[in-house]
């Protein structure tokens, strides 16, 4: 025993050593050394007990001192209170209040400790909570894009007949409040029920140097002034049922409520009325959705949601089921199908007094459609690469084509991938994307993709030309090629007030990207991409031009985030981007169009 315990000491002296550490103040350089020799037999073995270090060296012919058992640390130290005693500490009523019951209390302007403000703790009863967000976000933008001249005349000298001075200011400010009361312990289990508000206040101003070019009558001249309020959520969510102990759930909500389809918001993304059935399964690597949803009317100059006016007839139907680690650990992949059922055949005109449905181009006639998507898509991760991937096929008809009085059929593809890689604190992307074109005008076949409401968080997402801006198509009515914070180049009035329309040209883009984390609050992102018509058919017939070129040109951007707090309650952006214009830009809008927009924008968010 004395030989084995002598081992272990040497085995533990070994190890300490090597850490770089002493397990005990006694186990000191010289006593390693010694052990070690005694180890090997160069010297005699100790005939003491090599735990006992706590026992001084024995003095010959003395008896080994006896250990004590208690070795005082602290004298003087008060003893704790006896357990019988319970009834002499401060009560606290819940786990919510006890640093109240400490005497710690934030002021209720604080977001960072505990705030009665932000759900932190009940605000009435035990177990229902409230929380307030309010965020400003204010806009500067500076651009350039082919603005129409007016038929009454230009200011302008020297302007043509169809182009004039491309410069444009736009100022917005936008204060967003947000209201939610909700019952229950939500550390692990989804509310009992809550009730939401977001309410929106809406200033703009824009700033352009040709009349009619925001507003119909010339008169208002060339600057537009205009402020809105609108009810971006409005709804209850209601808990019907937890089928786990893990809180797998099934929950209903009925309301204005925010929605995406898919991960990057190419279908279908915008808060609308409707009722939504949602839940998850088994840990909850299954999540479904059932939703149906009639859209609102929405205010054209600030894109809020307009509750003064009734509900569009226009509703969707969806149902999607996603699956976590599918095909791959860390990858999850959606299936979804959805049901869009328009029947807007009466003219409708925005504030601004130009027409929206139906959109002034080709016939200018009412129409309704019936379009179904089936898609699949896919976020996540393989090993080191990063990826999303979109595909949605569009099924269906319409009453009559944009171009031809009789009824078409809708046959339309959409494709979208997005790959990056880390290293280290430089993020590497390239993405592709396409969207089937009309090759004929004049057939019974809709083959141009379009969608119901996008607004893709993809290839540079706002801080691209392309996607930022609504290109107007002069000499092609009040339609745009492709519309503001979108990606389809699909020929309609707005996204906001206008119909889809599948008689389009349709988009290919192949584009690179690098994102640059400078430091914990500051990243760079840049962006390059070419893009193509898939088709031009449908723009020579709306031109009446004989050659119109597929190649739009290459966008340029770049953004620098800023968070000066290393949170998001205080962002700033700062972007440009130009478009280097293509032979197809040319052939539309000649040689001395310039393509460019600045962006500034400050959040902040309580």
């Amino acid at each position: 025993m004395r030989h084995a315990a002598f081992r272990t000491k040497a085995l533990l002296l070994a190890t300490t050593a090597a850490a770089g550490v002493l397990a005990t103040p006694a186990l000191h350089a010289q006593e390693f050394t010694a052990t070690w020799l005694q180890l090997i037999g160069l010297l005699p073995a100790p005939t003491y007990d090599p735990y006992a270090s706590q026992i001084p060296r024995r003095r010959p012919g003395h008896p080994p001192e006896p250990l004590p058992m208690f070795v005082e640390q602290n004298p003087g130290a008060v003893n704790p209170a006896p357990v019988d005693q319970a009834g002499s500490f401060v009560p606290v009523p819940d786990r919510w209040r006890i640093m109240e019951s400490l005497g710690v209390n934030t002021p209720w302007y604080d977001p960072y400790n505990q705030n009665v403000l932000k759900g932190d703790k009940p605000v009435f009863g035990e177990d229902w909570f409230f929380a307030f967000t309010g965020i400003s976000d204010t806009l500067l933008e500076p651009r350039g894009i082919p603005t129409p001249v007016g038929p009454q005349s230009s200011p302008s000298p020297g302007s043509n007949d169809v182009l004039g001075d491309t410069d444009q200011v736009i100022f917005a400010q936008t204060f967003l409040t947000s209201f939610l009361l909700y019952k229950g312990d939500t550390a692990f289990k989804p509310p009992d029920i809550e009730f939401k508000a977001a309410l929106a206040f809406n200033y703009n101003r824009v700033q352009t140097e040709e009349v009619r070019a925001l507003q119909l009558d010339p008169r208002l001249g060339k600057v537009r002034d205009d402020g809105f309020i609108g009810v971006q959520e409005l709804f209850v969510t209601r808990d019907l049922r937890t089928v786990s102990a893990r809180y797998d759930v099934d929950e209903v909500r009925v309301g204005i409520q925010p929605f995406s389809s898919d991960f990057r918001g190419f279908l279908f993304q915008d808060n609308q009325l409707g009722v939504r059935f949602f839940g998850n399964r088994d840990n909850n690597k299954w999540q479904y959705n059932a939703a149906w949803f009639r859209r609102l009317e929405k205010d054209f100059n600030s894109g809020l949601n307009d509750v003064t006016e009734s509900p569009r007839d226009d509703d969707i139907l969806l149902a999607s089921l996603y699956r976590q680690d599918f095909p791959f650990i860390g990858f999850t992949s959606q299936a979804i199908v959805a049901w869009n059922r328009n029947r807007e055949d009466e003219s409708f005109y925005d504030s601004n007094g130009f027409i929206q449905r139906p959109a002034a181009i080709g016939r200018e006639a009412p129409r309704t459609y019936d379009v179904g998507y089936i898609g699949y898509n896919g976020d996540g991760h393989i090993g080191r690469l990063n990826l999303t991937v979109a595909a949605y096929l569009a099924l269906g008809d319409q009453s009559a084509g944009v171009f031809v009085p009789q009824g078409t059929d809708i046959r339309a593809g959409f494709f979208a991938a997005e790959a990056s890689m880390d290293f280290d604190w430089t993020r590497v992307r390239g993405s592709v994307a396409w969207a089937s074109g009309d090759d004929d005008p004049f057939d019974d076949r809709s083959t141009g993709f379009d969608a119901i409401f996008e607004n893709p968080i993809f290839a540079g997402a706002d801080t691209s030309y392309w996607v930022r801006q609504n290109i107007p198509l002069i000499g092609g009515g009040g339609v745009a090629l492709a519309s503001r914070n979108g990606l389809l180049a699909n020929l309609r009035s707005s996204k906001e007030q206008g119909q889809s329309n599948f008689d389009n040209p349709g988009i290919r883009l192949v584009g690179l990207g690098a994102d640059f984390d400078l430091t914990p609050q500051s990243r760079l992102s840049t962006n390059v991409n070419h893009l193509w018509f898939d088709d031009t058919a449908i723009l020579r017939a709306v031109r009446a031009q004989p050659n119109v070129d597929r190649d739009i040109g290459t966008d340029v951007s770049a953004a620098w985030i800023w968070r000066p707090f290393f949170t998001q309650n205080i962002v700033f952006r700062l972007s440009a981007a130009t478009l280097l214009p293509g032979r197809g830009l040319k052939d539309l809008y000649g040689d001395d169009t310039r393509y460019y927009t600045v962006l500034g924008n400050l959040i902040f968010t309580y």
